[in-house]
């Protein structure tokens, strides 16, 4: 497997942003890059992001954990962000990006009693985590996500968005970020959600992650999604579902979730108003407020 690194330069300057990155050698040669804020003692909250996003999604959101007293601990998935990136778009399964995910919490970072948020692909990755080692979870954060297995249709926004990543000869990053917030991006944060990727050669992952989500019933992750799902649902975890009230991918997902997940019931689940898909852009700091409450008190 071949991977890029995008030069350091490409990330300075970042608005709102003063995370000093931080690195692990995952088994198989990709270096996985992550940032932190908060107390190093803290209880333990990794904020997992999606396609085609970075840990820089986050800023907001872990000002308010760390303000809380939290560990906040943002990934950036392998393909993405500051991480090694897979030149071939076949190099990237959700297989792999699940075992990437595990390696770089425990065996890298040793986290146990983690609170795990997951937005996006960040939610597919992170409750298949959760599901398969449930003994180093304390908690889940459900925020515009799902687990499919392929059993049910996706909506049709979402075909859409899948056909115009793969058919585009030239993936504008930035521009796939804004169209799912709600608010306006300054023209600086934009360039943040670009710098990982140089030029097309640098986005295989954008390009592949669509379409590695299980949208039939044989596909090869959907066993393992199912198997996810039946552990969840029965699973002794507290769990939040923190949705927008905006986004036409996900929005389906919240009452699924909050019916059917074990740990959801009898709690107080939010709903980010005035948010789009990409919640922490449009509302971070509110959701980064709702995630503290959540774990302090859960």
């Amino acid at each position: 497997m071949r991977f890029l690194r995008t030069p350091d330069e490409r990330f300075r300057d970042l608005p709102d942003f003063p995370y000093e990155p931080r690195y692990a050698e995952l088994p198989g040669g990709p270096r996985m890059a992550y940032v932190e804020a908060g107390p190093s003692g803290g209880e333990p909250v990794v904020l997992l992001h999606g396609e085609p996003s970075w840990s820089f999604l986050y800023r907001h959101v872990m000002r308010e954990l760390a303000a809380a007293g939290l560990r906040a601990i943002a990934p950036d998935l392998i393909g993405f962000g500051r991480s090694d990136k897979p030149a071939d778009p076949a190099d990237h399964t959700y297989a792999r990006h699940v075992e990437w995910t595990r390696a770089l919490l425990f065996d890298a970072l040793g986290l146990d009693g983690v609170t795990v948020v997951g937005q996006d692909w960040g939610g597919l990755i992170g409750l298949r985590v959760a599901a398969e080692h449930p003994e180093r979870v304390a908690r889940i954060v459900a925020a515009n996500t799902g687990l499919p297995t392929g059993d049910t249709p996706m909506p049709e926004v979402w075909h859409r968005f899948r056909a115009a990543v793969e058919n585009a000869p030239v993936l504008d990053v930035g521009r796939l970020v804004q169209a799912g917030c709600r608010t306006e991006l300054a023209p600086r944060v934009r360039a943040a959600y670009d710098a990982p990727f140089p030029d097309e050669s640098y986005k295989a992952g954008p390009r592949a992650m669509p379409g590695l989500v299980p949208i039939t019933p044989d596909d090869p992750a959907a066993p393992a999604n199912r198997a996810a799902w039946r552990i969840l649902t029965t699973l002794d975890l507290p769990f939040l579902v923190a949705f927008s009230d905006k986004d036409p991918i996900t929005g389906g997902m919240a009452p699924r979730l909050r019916e059917s997940m074990a740990g959801a019931a009898g709690l107080r689940h939010p709903v980010i108003e005035g948010a789009g898909h990409f919640l922490q852009e449009d509302a971070g700091a509110e959701l980064g407020r709702q995630i503290a409450v959540f774990v302090t008190t859960a």
